[in-house]
C-alpha cells in the first residue's frame, strides 16, 4: 500500500510573552491508504497540534508550522496557499473535531450545515445539496432525517451531535478522515457506535484514518497502526498487537500499566508518577526523565533518537541505545 500522507520533521511553535511552545517537535509519521494510526498520549502531548497543522488551522501570530513537510497527494500542505488549502480542507482531508457542540455552528440548522461542503466542493445546486444531506443524516444512523436536517444543533443530544459532525466530514469521500478524540464525553454504548461507524467507513470506502486518543481501549479496537507522543515527540512506534504484547519507551509501559484489567481486582490503580512537563521549560534532553523509573545520567542531558528496534517497530529511548550499537 502507498502513503496516502507523510508527515516528516513537523515542527510546530505558539509564542508568548513567557516564551515559545514547541508544541509539535520534529514528528515524523505515515498513513498508508486504507489503514488507521492512532496517535496516542496525555493531554498536552502534541496529538491536537499534530492534527491542526496538517488541516493547516494553526492561527497566526499565535502560532505556525515553522519546518517539516506534510505531503498529501504529491503536494506540500505546508506549501500550499490559504485557497489550495480551503479546496483541499472538508473535501480530500477532513476532520472530526473533538467537541462538536462547539465546532458546529449554533444558529445554523443541521441541514445547512452538512448542504455546505456539498454546494463548495461537488458543486451541488442546493436541492441536491439538500436531499444528500437528509440521506447523510439517515447513512450515520439518525432516524427522522428530514427532522433532524430542520434542528438547531442545541436541540439535539452528545451523541447524535457527534454523528453528524462524522456525517459532514464524510460528506465528500475524504481520501484521510482525521478524528480528535471522537468518542470523548459520549457514554460506552454511543461510544461502541461511533468506533463501529469508523470501521463501517473505512471498510466501505476505504478512508484512511488518523485518530487521535488517549484511550486504549479506543487504539486497541481501531488502530492498526500506534504512534505514542510525549511533550510534543514521538517516542514510541509500531504495529498495534507488537505494541500491546511488548511495549519499549517507559512511558509508553506506564500507559499499558495505567489501564484498568478486565475480570481482575486492583486495590488501586497505576498513575505514572509525576505530570508533563512545562513546554516553556523543556531542555534538550528525554522530556519523560523526570517520571522514569529507568532514569540514567545521560537521560538528563542529551535526547534520545528514534530507533528501529525491530521489524515495525521504534523507540526513541537510551535503555536501547547499547543494544543497537552491537546490532
Amino acid at each position: 500500500m502507498r502513503n496516502m500522507i507523510e508527515i516528516e520533521q513537523l515542527e510546530t511553535h505558539f509564542y508568548s510573552e513567557e516564551g515559545n511552545v514547541k508544541a509539535v517537535d520534529g514528528v515524523s509519521l505515515n498513513v498508508r491508504e486504507g489503514e488507521t494510526v492512532c496517535i496516542v498520549g496525555e493531554s498536552g502531548g502534541g496529538k491536537g497540534v499534530t492534527a491542526m497543522s496538517i488541516m493547516g488551522l494553526i492561527e497566526e501570530p499565535a502560532g505556525k508550522v515553522v519546518g517539516g513537510t506534510i505531503r498529501f497527494g504529491g503536494r506540500d500542505l505546508i506549501r500550499e496557499s490559504k485557497s489550495s488549502l480551503r479546496a483541499i480542507r472538508g473535501n480530500d482531508i477532513s476532520m472530526i473535531f473533538q467537541e462538536p457542540m462547539s465546532s458546529l455552528n449554533p444558529v445554523l440548522k443541521i441541514g445547512e450545515q452538512l448542504m455546505e461542503p456539498l454546494i463548495v466542493h461537488l458543486k451541488m445546486s442546493k436541492k441536491q445539496a439538500r436531499t444528500r444531506a437528509i440521506e447523510l443524516i439517515a447513512e450515520v444512523g439518525i432516524s427522522r432525517p428530514e427532522q433532524i436536517a430542520n434542528s438547531y444543533p442545541h436541540e439535539l443530544s452528545g451523541g447524535m451531535l457527534q454523528r453528524i459532525m462524522i456525517a459532514i466530514a464524510i460528506s465528500c469521500n475524504p481520501k484521510l478522515l482525521i478524528a480528535d478524540e471522537p468518542t470523548t464525553a459520549l457514554d460506552v454504548t454511543i461510544q461502541a457506535q461511533i468506533l463501529d461507524m469508523l470501521q463501517h467507513i473505512k471498510s466501505h470506502s476505504g478512508t484512511s484514518i488518523l485518530m487521535i486518543t488517549h484511550d486504549l481501549g479506543v487504539v486497541a479496537e481501531m488502530a492498526d497502526y500506534v504512534v505514542v507522543m510525549y511533550a510534543g515527540k514521538v517516542v514510541e512506534e509500531g504495529e498495534v498487537v507488537q505494541l500491546f504484547e511488548s511495549p519499549k519507551h517507559p512511558y509508553t509501559q506506564g500507559l499499558l500499566r495505567s489501564k484498568p484489567i478486565i475480570n481482575q481486582r486492583q486495590d488501586e490503580l497505576y498513575s505514572i508518577p509525576g505530570h508533563v512537563p512545562d513546554p516553556l521549560s523543556l531542555k534538550d534532553s528525554c522530556h519523560f526523565a523526570d517520571r522514569c523509573e529507568h532514569c540514567m545520567s545521560i537521560c538528563t542531558t542529551q535526547m534520545p533518537t528514534l530507533n528501529q528496534l525491530g521489524p515495525g517497530q521504534k523507540a526513541a529511548c537510551w535503555l536501547y541505545e547499547e543494544v543497537l550499537s552491537h546490532v
